[in-house]
């Protein structure tokens, strides 16, 4: 087929263009080094000079990771490793990591610990500065594939040992420590123009640690719900406070939101325990103040609760009490009423959301009495 003039301009154009590119991507290539490239540099030299259409998101080779689809070059001069090929051969998926000392100025960057995947002892403190990459950014998203610091103290609650800090936003600084992987949480940047801090402060060493976390940044069309710390898409899953595990104890000084995206068609909400023992704030109480057993929300006087937005307030006095009734807060031993099985609990005020109040770690208390809380959600259909 003839090439037409039109085409053959923009070839020339694009070889113009390319030219200083590609003595420079030579003399790269010529170190030694080949950034995860070798493959890519060897079998297609000119092919990835072609630019990707536009920064999308896709996925690594092996699966595990989320990048950017670049060109070869792009992803070198940012400091990427290619991951596999994108955009039908004529990109790479440049995956961007970053540890201790490093910036972080790439979106969807993986910040990981010195020694990842293997478990380290060191007892040090490791930071990273993240970057806005545009203005526009509103929020940043933080997931925690892994996350595995040492335990609060187990009396009260407080990470006295290890602690993730995270600072510099518009809202209050982020504290967590022990087990929170497969958790997440957002953490806005608007109006923000100087660098958000996250350290890990790290004093034992007899603890083994490792993390490896996803940081996204969020544009404000994009972002999240104001005043929501976590934000669940899905008509159902699951949500848990921080540190929930077998050998947990929920982290004093939480005080933040968990919301769910009211999906299409969906008018309430029904929540109701992971298994018999996943919800346990404070010890138990027989009756009265938070005692987590039914009892009106506007009597109790719980240091560390759950707050669950109820339909009007009928529904949280004692004479409404019984199966599926909403209660304003929760704590204690039970979810639901003491007895009441299925433990069952639906409301149909929106936003979905559910605030956690643990209070500031004054007291010291048995940790299989706290170990915090994990709930089943399922969004429920309108009803004519």
């Amino acid at each position: 087929m003839p090439v037409t003039p039109h085409v053959a301009a923009l070839l020339l154009l694009c070889s113009v263009r390319a030219w200083p590119v590609f003595k420079t991507w030579l003399s790269v290539d010529s170190d030694g080094g080949d950034n995860g490239l070798t493959y890519y540099n060897r079998t297609s030299r000119v092919l990835n000079f072609f630019p990707v259409p536009m920064s999308v998101e896709c996925l690594s080779d092996d699966g595990r990771r989320t990048g950017v689809c670049l060109n070869v070059y792009e992803c070198r001069i940012q400091g990427g490793r290619a991951s596999g090929p994108c955009a039908l051969g004529f990109g790479v998926c440049c995956v961007f990591t970053a540890t201790c000392g490093n910036d972080i100025n790439n979106n969807m960057t993986y910040f990981i610990s010195p020694t990842f995947p293997a478990l380290s002892r060191d007892a040090a403190a490791c930071s990273v500065q993240i970057k806005k990459i545009d203005s526009s950014i509103s929020q940043l998203r933080l997931d925690f594939v892994h996350f595995n610091l040492g335990q609060p103290n187990r009396r009260t609650g407080v990470c006295d040992s290890d602690v993730f800090i995270m600072s510099g936003g518009v809202t209050q600084d982020l504290k967590l420590c022990g087990q929170n992987s497969g958790q997440h949480v957002y953490y806005d940047v608007e109006n923000v123009n100087d660098s958000v801090n996250v350290i890990m402060n790290l004093t034992d060493n007899n603890l083994f640690r490792m993390w490896e976390i996803k940081v996204t940044q969020i544009e404000f069309n994009q972002r999240a719900p104001a005043g929501c710390r976590q934000y669940y898409q899905g008509s159902n899953g699951i949500i848990q406070t921080m540190n929930f595990a077998d050998n947990g104890r929920h982290l004093a000084d939480q005080d933040y939101t968990i919301c769910m995206r009211q999906e299409e068609g969906m008018c309430s909400i029904a929540y109701e325990p992971c298994d018999e023992n996943s919800f346990k704030i404070g010890p138990p109480v027989l009756s009265d103040p938070g005692s987590g057993d039914g009892v009106a929300g506007d009597s109790r006087e719980c240091d560390d609760k759950i707050v669950m937005p109820c339909d009007s307030e009928e529904l949280i006095m004692p004479e409404a009490s019984g199966p599926g009734v909403c209660d304003l807060l929760h704590c204690g031993s039970s979810f639901c009423n003491q007895g009441e099985m299925p433990c069952r609990i639906e409301s149909s005020v929106t936003p979905f959301n559910i605030r956690v109040q643990f209070g500031p770690g004054a007291r010291e208390e048995s940790p299989e009495d706290n170990l915090g809380m994990c709930l089943r959600y399922e969004q429920l259909p309108c009803y004519e």
